[in-house]
């Protein structure tokens, strides 16, 4: 008695294929393609092979290596079915990769956008301290301004410091000569 008022059917009715026919049906498609890149020199064994699945095998195995060796009904013999999820494992020889591939890493479009925004970076300031850019230059221009200015000033301060002290002179002068003293 199912627990609960409602019954769920959904997972009942399904089958799994067992591991030992996925694992005979895997050797059979790498056999053949075997057997095709060797070519028509190893025909005589694939028929002995045949021979011997149907012989011993019952109706059911019949009907399917039937179905292998004749006519395929509709167009299932032109589309060849195949798991697009199943992952196989590629083998590349370490002969046919290129050096270069192995050892530089593939960068992001956005990592590959910051380093030459860095060279950028470092090429203009390099140039901007050399006095090459149009800013340096304005800056360069602006610094001899300013230089020129605080000489001015500087010229002026120390003339405003004579005429004090010169004037200072002066009054300790009159001073001393109201007074009587020289």
């Amino acid at each position: 008695m199912p627990r609960g008022k409602f019954t769920n059917h959904k997972g009942r009715n399904r089958r799994f294929t067992n591991p030992e026919e996925l694992e005979e049906e895997r050797r059979r498609d790498e056999e053949k393609n075997w057997r095709k890149q060797q070519g028509g020199s190893s025909s005589e064994e694939s028929e002995q092979e045949k021979d011997d699945k149907s012989s011993s095998g019952d109706s059911d195995s019949e009907e399917s290596s039937e179905e292998d060796t004749g006519k395929a009904k509709g167009v299932s013999n032109l589309i060849e079915i195949e798991n697009p999820n199943r992952v196989q494992k590629k083998v590349k020889k370490v002969s046919t990769l290129k050096t270069d591939e192995l050892h530089k890493p593939q960068l992001s479009r956005r990592e590959r956008e910051e380093i030459e925004k860095q060279k950028a970076h470092a090429h203009y300031q390099k140039l901007h301290a050399e006095g090459k850019t149009d800013q340096a230059r304005a800056d360069l221009a602006r610094l001899a301004i300013i230089r020129q200015q605080r000489e001015e000033a500087k010229k002026r301060r120390e003339a405003e410091q004579k005429e004090k002290e010169d004037a200072v002179k002066a009054k300790t002068a009159q001073t001393q000569k109201a007074l009587g003293k020289k």
